[in-house]
């Protein structure tokens, strides 16, 4: 199979699908691997270590969607790409089309096989291409709430940990996950007061269990949560409903009794963003102020950490984007349950029923052409 790495074109998005190392795989399992010119360059890998990897450099990504059978992105198709994507083609990538509707017509109008990182599943719902991603915009997102918490920054002027005879900041975390724990990991080792939200139990009690004394599980609610939002310095959105659109949890009558100069960062705006006052922003221009809170709403937040988040991305797609091209889509998918449930778009058809019911579209089980 002949898979092309594009470059990516979404707003300061320096990320790359695949790293040298990955082309070497891919190439020993006898695949050609096409890269477009200077696709790693923003990750720190430059055309010379996927040529001595033994990829091929082409010049546009016209080329490479006109010559592969697989293309990879971080990133989903931008509206430029729209065209290019050829009938049968396999479009491997993050999706998040629960969110975008114009994306999802324009897959549907290409009849191209859309696999999506982000529903890839296994058995036991966790989400094995989502969770390198996800620890890094966890980690990341306690770090920019500290950061725009500065005065400078248009902030409160307040130290996420505090000092000596101070109290430090209140740090709310909605959502138990991933990205939730991560961050409340990062703000609890900057020493702030955490308190993690989550509906599940069973996962509460484990939070309780690892997380450190300066961190209190909380079992959510509309009440619960209206007060922490109350007294909360940052809160950060960590909710994820796979492959369906984030719930909006945090309102705008929530919003309109926070402090002043306090932050809010949501992680889930790839899927339609938790809070009601959400809009997505880019790393040149992250942030927004609505009723005097700051918001951080990147959509592609490991995008800042290009070289990082490339590398642990690669370790988590390869296996499966080589599963398919040894196989090709249709073996691979009626071998591997994790990889049918990736499929969101094929052949003209949406075959991912939250996509479906988001915009009001057939659904037809990916069975149906298996």
């Amino acid at each position: 199979m002949i898979v092309g790495i594009l470059k990516e074109i979404k707003v300061a998005e320096k990320r790359v699908s695949m790293t040298p190392a990955g082309v070497i795989a891919m190439i020993s399992n006898g695949h050609q691997v096409l890269v477009e010119k200077a696709a790693g360059a923003g990750a720190g890998y430059p055309d010379s270590e996927y040529l001595e990897a033994g990829a091929t450099i082409v010049d546009t990504p016209a080329e490479i969607f006109q010559k592969s059978d697989m293309v990879m992105h971080v990133k989903e198709p931008q509206p430029s790409e729209y065209e290019l994507i050829r009938e049968g083609q396999i479009v491997f990538t993050y999706l998040h089309l629960a969110a975008d509707e114009q994306q999802t017509r324009a897959l549907i109008k290409s009849k191209s096989v859309a696999i999506a990182y982000e529903t890839i599943e296994k058995d036991n719902r966790s989400l094995p291409l989502l969770v390198p991603m996800s620890e890094v915009a966890g980690r990341m997102a306690a770090q920019e709430a500290a950061k725009y918490l500065e005065m400078p920054q248009g902030g409160r002027g307040i130290l996420l940990g505090g000092v000596t005879g101070v109290p430090p900041a209140t740090v709310v975390v909605i959502g138990g996950g991933v990205v939730g724990i991560n961050a409340a990991k990062m703000a609890c080792g900057l020493g702030a007061q955490v308190y993690i939200l989550d509906t599940n139990l069973e996962r509460l009690a484990y939070l309780d269990d690892v997380m450190p004394a300066n961190c209190f599980p909380v079992l959510s609610n509309a009440t619960v949560l209206r007060e922490l939002v109350m007294k909360a310095d940052v809160v950060i959105g960590a909710v994820l409903v796979a492959g369906a659109k984030a719930p909006k949890l945090l309102t705008r009558d929530m919003l309109k009794g926070m402090k002043q100069g306090s932050v809010i960062v949501d992680v889930a705006i790839d899927q339609g963003g938790c809070f009601e006052t959400s809009t997505p922003t880019t790393h040149d221009n992250p942030t927004y102020v609505v009723d005097g809170v700051i918001h951080y709403c990147v959509a592609n937040m490991p995008g800042a950490v290009a070289r990082t988040s490339a590398r642990a991305l690669t370790n988590a797609t390869l296996p499966y984007a080589i599963e398919i091209a040894n196989k090709g889509w249709k073996k691979a998918m009626q071998e591997n349950k994790e990889i049918r449930r990736g499929a969101n778009v094929v052949n003209g058809s949406v075959t991912y029923k939250a996509v479906a019911e988001a915009f009001d579209l057939s659904y037809t089980p990916i069975d149906t052409f298996l």
